[in-house]
């Protein structure tokens, strides 16, 4: 063998080599890696020592923030709606939301008259977990008044007849009807709903038809159609007109109140606080007593309480409702009175003719302070001013005792002449009451009373209404 070839075969086999030493080291450095994370997947961690350190609460970005409160009822009404899913276009609904769009005042004028009782109403139906539509209901049935009265003898805002009053407990005498009480007519309310709702399968537009025309009626429509194979929901039923229009215009009023401004409606924000709170009487007592002792306005605590029809807590619950401003001032003096004081009523007004006014002109009276009163209450009571108190009197300040007699002038004669006056004649608008009117002319309700003899306190649009003259 030549040394070429020798030379050849040594290189060779020194390659050889070198691939077999390179494949041993690859093949053990794997499995020096294999082992080792094998070891390591089976070793137990060790402690965490800081594991025993109270850890701080994790806030989690996806967390929401709580919904805001909001400030306005209106808005808070909107967004507890559930009755417009599923409406669609409809041309029943758009009829009766063209109305609201070419009357804003009808809306604009029941939201003020509504706006000391609807919060309360928004929150009895939150609840119930009941639509809070449901709070627009008095707009379609009363206009959010009160004193609201029907052909049907219906009454209040809830416009309850006296037969379904009786049947949800609300009391009917000479001088109290629960029918126009603002919590009793509104428990009442929500209970015969929810009534509906549950005879009807949970069909709230049934509910609202029922509440319209009765269940009997409703009832009756769906057997007939039953009957004839037709279908048993309330767009497809055969109901009296009124009805047909009712819950229509119900739907389009919601869809009004979401967005008024496209609707050319200007609704005033209502505050999210409760306008009013519950005080309660233990003595018979005389409105006018009670709005002096607070210094309230008597129409406005009238307005509160309109169940109590002669103007007394007589055969009435044994509270009043009262502005949540004035509650505690209300109870705070009713706490330091004697049951006696408690009830003294107001006395009845005498009238005189123009001579008459002018013979007892200048007479004085005397008055005896009694406990809890002050000059503002006196004053009020007694329908004089509270200088012509002090100068009267020669008071230099304000404190007064008990037992003291102060004098007072009759001051009749002036109110005489302010009467002298020629009528003024007014034209009823819809959605007028006696309150409003009285309140728009800044006259009292008993003469706007004794000026229409004739009118009852269900108002009628277009009806003249004489607004100014003797008293």
């Amino acid at each position: 063998m030549s040394s070429s070839i020798r030379k050849s075969n040594h290189s060779d086999a020194l390659t050889r080599l070198a691939q077999a030493v390179a494949v041993a080291v690859s093949a053990t450095l794997a499995g020096c890696q294999s082992n080792n994370f094998t070891a390591q997947s089976t070793v137990q961690p060790k402690p965490n020592l800081s594991a025993k350190i109270k850890q701080k609460p994790v806030i989690w970005l996806s967390e929401k923030p709580a919904p805001e409160v909001p400030q306005d009822v209106w808005e808070r009404m909107r967004r507890g709606f559930q009755l417009q899913d599923g409406v669609g276009v409809n041309p029943r609904i758009e009829q009766q939301r063209l109305w609201f769009a070419s009357n804003p005042s009808f809306l604009e004028n029941a939201g003020e008259r509504g706006s000391l009782y609807i919060h309360y109403i928004v929150e009895r139906l939150e609840e119930r977990n009941m639509p809070l539509e449901l709070a627009l209901l008095p707009v379609i049935e009363s206009a959010y008044n009160p004193m609201a009265y029907s052909r049907s003898d219906a009454v209040g805002l809830w416009q309850f007849i006296p037969s379904t009053g009786r049947y949800f407990n609300l009391r009917q005498t000479r001088a109290y009807d629960g029918r126009r009480d603002i919590t009793a007519s509104t428990t009442a309310a929500l209970d015969y709903l929810t009534r509906l709702h549950d005879m009807f399968n949970g069909d709230w537009l049934l509910a609202l038809a029922a509440y319209n025309a009765g269940e009997g009626t409703v009832s009756r429509a769906i057997e007939r159609n039953e009957k004839l194979g037709l279908p048993t929901d309330y767009w497809n039923l055969p109901l009296p007109q009124e009805t047909k229009d009712y819950v229509p215009k119900f739907l389009a009023l919601s869809q009004v109140v979401l967005a008024p401004e496209a609707y050319g409606v200007n609704l005033n924000p209502i505050a999210n606080t409760p306008y009013f709170e519950v005080v309660e009487v233990k003595q018979s007592m005389d409105l006018s007593r009670v709005a002096a002792l607070a210094e309230i306005d008597e129409d406005e605590l009238f307005q509160l309480n309109p169940a109590l029809k002669q103007r007394t807590t007589l055969d009435g619950p044994q509270h009043l409702l009262v502005p949540s401003s004035k509650a505690q001032l209300l109870t705070s003096t009713l706490s330091t009175m004697k049951p006696e004081e408690l009830l003294a009523m107001r006395p009845k007004k005498q009238v005189f003719d123009e001579v008459e006014t002018a013979r007892v002109a200048g007479r004085t009276r005397s008055y005896k302070v009694r406990n809890g009163d002050n000059l503002t209450l006196i004053a009020k009571a007694n329908k004089v001013d509270v200088h012509d108190l002090q100068r009267w009197n020669k008071l230099n300040g304000q404190a007064l005792k008990v037992g003291q007699t102060l004098v007072m002038q009759d001051t009749r004669k002036l109110v005489a002449k302010a009467d002298s006056k020629k009528p003024v004649q007014y034209k009823v608008k819809k959605g007028d009451s006696l309150y409003i009117v009285a309140k728009r002319f800044n006259v009292e309700m008993q003469h706007l009373k004794r000026w229409n003899p004739r009118t009852g306190q269900a108002l009628k649009p277009g009806q003249m209404l004489v607004v100014s003259g003797p008293r």
